[in-house]
């Protein structure tokens, strides 16, 4: 067993109990998938990372989920950030990051930490009825065909066509095994709908969104900026969103309100990134006890 220092942090968000929490393992990179699903039950998190050192960036991370690793995460990425900063592990307003899903560079803007999310990929449209199943809404509150998008990560982006609807989602997990069939993203076990509304939670906001999860994970999301980044693209794509540079809000209805800005890189049709920004809070740092076994 080793010791890791690690820090829990409030991502997309500037006060305590905001926004989303992730559990940040400094050095944990060396530990196995086994531990480190572990560890992520253990906290109850939706996820954690454990950082290492890379050849290829300023430093490796590692993204898990509780029941599986995955190559990149949007709100961890700003708590891994939020974390070395505070501990003073990196100098300067840039750092790159090697993830599964490439490398990522961030840069600092006072307290906003923004990362660029690798260029948008578009994947399979799935019908209306399908996603409208697994969130136990009708037919017509979808908007917008849903369709699969990466910017790192995939999710099915369903727009809906207002707040109401967007409360009376429910998912039924049953259902999902369709819509993972029908990604177009090779490897990829993501079938939950991330769903978004043309209109903030507060007068500060552009968009409002939820993201429904299935077990092992905790029941919903409060705030994935993974899928911020690829509901941006969509909006983008699909002429809905006029603005180059808008405001994401996820996570109120939970009481734990989390806000992005979001901006476009490249023109809507040929985007080359997009970038994500937000803050992080740290609530709490202390050590951990692990198995370190390398991989």
């Amino acid at each position: 067993m080793s010791w890791f220092d690690f820090d829990w942090v409030d991502a997309f968000s500037d006060r305590a109990f905001g926004g989303n929490g992730c559990a940040v393992v400094h050095g944990g990179a060396v530990l196995t998938q086994e531990v480190c699903m572990a560890y992520v039950r253990e906290t109850s998190l939706v996820e954690c990372t454990f950082t290492g050192p890379s050849d290829v960036a300023d430093i490796r991370v590692r993204y898990f989920l509780a029941s599986r690793e995955i190559p990149f995460a949007g709100h961890p990425t700003i708590a891994t950030v939020a974390a070395m900063r505070s501990r003073g592990l990196f100098q300067g307003d840039t750092l790159t990051l090697e993830t599964g899903a490439g490398i990522v560079s961030i840069r600092l803007h006072g307290d906003e930490i923004e990362m660029t999310q690798v260029a948008p990929k578009f994947g399979n449209s799935v019908p209306t009825e399908l996603v409208a199943e697994a969130i136990s809404l009708p037919q017509d509150t979808i908007i917008s065909p849903p369709q699969f998008v990466s910017t790192g990560l995939p999710f099915c982006i369903t727009v809906l066509c207002d707040h109401e609807a967007l409360r009376a989602a429910k998912l039924d997990a049953g259902a999902l095994g369709k819509i993972t069939e029908m990604a177009g993203f090779s490897g990829s076990d993501m079938a939950e709908p991330f769903l978004v509304t043309l209109k903030g939670a507060t007068q500060a906001g552009d968009t409002f969104s939820r993201l429904l999860m299935a077990p092992p994970s905790p029941p919903e999301d409060p705030f994935t900026g993974s899928a911020t980044g690829a509901m941006a693209a969509y909006l983008w794509k699909h002429g809905l969103m006029p603005k180059d540079t808008f405001i994401a809000e996820q996570g109120h209805d939970m009481g734990r309100p989390g806000q992005a800005t979001v901006t476009r890189v490249g023109p809507p049709d040929e985007m080359t990134g997009i970038k994500v920004a937000g803050r992080g809070h740290i609530l709490m740092r202390g050590q951990v006890d692990l198995p370190e076994i390398v991989q």
